[in-house]
């Protein structure tokens, strides 16, 4: 497998580059609008072709590339069923497998921080058959989790995310690797730390807002940074509302 992380220190973001290079087929999740060329590039360095293009959700703090780099592609864009968007897009469900030649990658909807949230368990099937890593988006970081108030409703939202992460994730086995959406430098959640990866193993036993039942998590969640400036119009922008942008 090829495997790489494109990481952004003015906003803490990753985006991630994985896929098969024998057979040349990968994916980018996440990507950044500004650094569209940078994903085409290193892919053809790498004689691979981008057939996949996946956002884990609409974004609130970054202008999202994954449509143009679709575009650019010739390939679907990627975002989970329950997205609000007004843009072309191929729906990700619950369970779905994607196949990368030997790399195979499961969808796994963790609805909390936005209703069309999902994490992406990677397999390479070079290595063997066991799941090897998945990219959390912002729903579990190193140290911390997503914030649900973004969208409204944060305690109903919060309380999704507990059953997300409890419920999906941390059934996954302790030696599985994460690599979330972000690291500290972000207002996506509170307390990230700047490690930009770990393992369930670690965020189980060292993650604070793990060890917390139901209604603590909820209640913690609460003290959350101020929201992301220019949310609005980022978000209008990642859901191809243009037309509303110009005339704001």
């Amino acid at each position: 497998m090829i495997f790489r992380p494109f990481y952004y220190f003015d906003r803490g973001c990753a985006a991630y580059l994985f896929g098969c290079g024998s057979l040349g087929r990968c994916a980018v999740v996440d990507a950044r609008a500004e650094d569209v060329e940078s994903y085409a590039s290193f892919a053809a360095e790498k004689n691979m072709q981008i057939t996949h293009v996946i956002d884990t959700h609409v974004h609130a703090d970054h202008h999202s590339g994954g449509p143009e780099l679709a575009r650019r592609m010739g390939r679907p864009y990627y975002v989970h069923e329950s997205a609000v968007v007004d843009l072309p897009f191929t729906p990700l469900k619950h369970h779905d497998e994607i196949e990368l030649g030997n790399t195979r990658v499961r969808v796994i909807h963790t609805p909390g921080h936005s209703e069309d949230s999902v994490c992406l368990l990677v397999t390479d099937l070079r290595r063997g058959t066991d799941p090897w890593f998945i990219l959390t988006g912002d729903t579990l970081f190193v140290g911390a989790v997503g914030r649900p108030d973004l969208p409204g409703r944060a305690r109903e939202n919060a309380a999704d995310l507990y059953a997300s992460i409890h419920d999906k994730l941390l059934t996954l086995p302790d030696e599985i690797e994460v690599y979330p959406g972000h690291f500290s430098g972000s207002v996506c959640g509170a307390g990230l730390s700047g490690k930009p990866m770990s393992t369930i193993g670690f965020e189980r036993r060292w993650n604070p807002m793990l060890s917390l039942d139901r209604e603590a998590f909820v209640d913690a969640l609460s003290h959350v940074p101020p929201k992301p400036a220019d949310m609005e119009r980022i978000q209008a922008f990642n859901r191809g509302q243009r037309e509303q942008q110009a005339g704001a």
